[in-house]
């Protein structure tokens, strides 16, 4: 059973940059994609960017431009980029692998216990 471990948050200034990575034991090569999402205070979890297996990669609006998602199927790891960060970038940030790419509903996996980034201004 597969397991993801989120890591690389932190607390940033405005502007500043951080990766983030999500280590997942039993691999991620079957699955048809890996995806980050958040979730801030009183809001519903988000999705923000996504990698499909062939590598093609998706965006929320809010991130394209900033932030690049990227994988390492021999390290079953999946990374997030995250440059010119901003104040609404604050939020716990979660890795997991969609059933339907463009639902936040439904994983394959079960949820890790993500990692905190914020953001001052």
């Amino acid at each position: 059973q597969v397991q993801l471990v989120e890591s690389g948050g932190g607390l940033v200034q405005a502007g500043g940059s951080l990766r983030l990575s999500c280590a997942a034991s039993g691999g991620i090569s079957g699955f048809n994609c890996m995806a980050w999402y958040r979730l801030a205070p009183g809001k519903q979890r988000e999705l923000v960017a996504l990698i499909t297996s062939g590598g093609s990669t998706n965006y929320d609006d809010s991130v394209k431009g900033r932030f690049t998602i990227s994988k390492d199927n021999a390290k079953n790891t999946v990374y997030l980029q995250m440059n010119s960060l901003k104040p609404e970038d604050t939020a716990v940030y979660y890795c997991n692998a969609p059933v339907i790419p463009t639902m936040t509903t439904y994983m394959y996996v079960s949820w890790g216990q993500g990692t905190q980034v914020t953001v001052s201004s």
